[in-house]
């Protein structure tokens, strides 16, 4: 009986999983182990790719969450992000000195202006963007598209498993946009990859 018991487990597993086998903890932890350095490098490159523009990778990050979502307020664009409001006001106040974003009246909640992009903004995002593009299809070229779909799945599954680990955040509640709405879903700005190498017109 404890036989079968065992066999009823093994197949109810192997069925939630659409028959393949459970991960055991060696594959599970390196998911980690190659986070962690994957994480930094892009990072480093990126900064260093961005040597000149006057942006560092974070405000990379909030120019694409910017550009992909539209104006949103620092409280917003923090909880998206997943990241405490102090950096991403600081990132923001940059973009507003280099003329990349502007702050706007919000109708919805007079004390929390919305951040939007400037022209000059939406178009440094897009040149950079283009750039990453083209050297992402250059380098994963061997990569067929059904790969690129499973791993982007598996990094969102990712992230949404380690926010729920990790959801003591001190993010303050929701605020509406300009349109009334809260953020039900978060942005995901696309991972700043070692691309661009223009500059900013001045």
């Amino acid at each position: 009986m404890e036989r079968d018991s065992e066999s009823d487990s093994n197949s109810n597993s192997n069925s939630n999983n659409g028959g393949a086998p459970a991960p055991d903890d060696d594959l599970l932890y390196g998911v980690i182990r190659r986070l962690w350095p994957l994480h930094r490098t892009v990072v480093r490159v990126v900064e260093r790719e961005l040597s000149g523009t006057g942006l560092t990778a974070g405000e990379h990050a909030l120019l694409d969450a910017l550009h992909a979502e539209g104006p949103r307020t620092v409280p917003q664009l923090a909880r998206a992000m997943d990241l405490d409001r102090q950096p991403v006001q600081r990132w923001v106040n940059h973009a507003v000195e280099l003329g990349l974003a502007v702050t706007a009246p919000n109708p919805a909640h007079r004390r929390s202006s919305l951040i939007q992009l400037t022209s000059e903004g939406a178009e440094a995002i897009r040149g950079i963007q283009t750039f990453e593009t083209a050297q992402l299809r250059q380098r994963l070229a061997d990569l067929p598209a059904e790969d690129l779909r499973t791993a982007l799945h598996v990094l969102d599954r990712l992230g949404e498993e380690f926010r729920h680990l990790g959801n003591g955040s001190h993010v303050p509640p929701e605020e509406p946009d300009s349109r009334g709405n809260t953020d039900a879903s978060r942005i995901q700005p696309s991972s700043p990859h070692p691309t661009h190498k223009g500059r900013l017109r001045e």
